[in-house]
């Protein structure tokens, strides 16, 4: 009688199918728990060049260059970066770079005003616009007139001097006293003082290559007087021309 021949067995395929997913998962476990370790000495090291950029480091992951630049931050690059990244880090400094840069502008004004011993017919001031340039009427003008004087013509060649190595955007303002005008060529003091302010730009821009667009002309008659009008000495001072120095990052 022929022996019959056994069939192999299906029980081994499950096993094979079940091994191999055990592999599987150990390799991936495997490749988690290698990802998951933190290299000490480099996280330290990242840490540390945020510290020395006067950066708070918070420990949470930030997509900010290492090289990236703390002063770059400030003014209009720091308000195009994105709120996730802002968050990432706290500045320390109480004063913001344009302010500072403003404060240093009016300290460098002052004292090439007064190398040139100008200290005594132009001003310099600190507002919330800027560093202003304040210049009296006599300087510059006749009564009633919006022709630069040639005695007053030194004067603004030192001024756009000053204005050749300052990036910053400049509004030249022009300002009377309350006593009414009336002419064919100035029908008010809106009329003069727009007159005034843009006489003092068109000399500017004739002295050097400036470009136009950094200026700006404002005619504001008598309604920003400095001083009461109630008396000649008053009078003079309201009559003046302010050249407004405005913080960089305007346009």
């Amino acid at each position: 009688m022929k022996r019959r021949k056994k069939k192999p067995s299906q029980g081994s395929d499950w096993m094979t199918t079940y091994s191999d997913l055990v592999t599987l998962l150990l390799c991936f476990f495997v490749l988690l728990f290698s990802m998951s370790q933190v290299d000490i000495a480099r996280f330290e090291a990242v840490a540390e060049s945020f510290r020395n950029r006067n950066i708070i480091f918070d420990g949470s992951p930030s997509a900010v260059d290492l090289e990236y630049d703390h002063e770059s931050s400030s003014g209009r690059d720091f308000d195009n970066l994105s709120d996730a990244t802002k968050d990432n880090f706290l500045y320390t400094d109480e004063i913001t770079p344009n302010q500072m840069s403003l404060d240093e502008l009016l300290a460098e004004i002052e004292a090439f005003l007064e190398e040139q011993q100008l200290q005594d017919v132009i001003t310099a001031n600190r507002t919330d616009q800027g560093v202003v340039l304040v210049l009296q009427e006599r300087i510059l003008f006749d009564t009633a007139e919006a022709d630069i004087k040639p005695e007053g013509e030194p004067f603004l060649d030192k001024v756009a001097l000053l204005l050749q190595n300052i990036p910053n955007y400049v509004r030249v303002e022009g300002h009377s006293d309350s006593r009414a005008i009336s002419t064919s060529k100035f029908p008010s003091n809106w009329e003069l003082s727009s007159a005034r302010a843009s006489s003092v730009i068109r000399y500017i821009l004739d002295t050097d290559d400036f470009v136009e667009s950094r200026f700006i002309s404002v005619g504001y008659g008598d309604t920003r007087p400095v001083a009461p009008n109630d008396s000649s000495k008053n009078w003079q001072k309201n009559r003046r021309v302010e050249i407004v120095i405005l913080e960089l990052f305007e346009e």
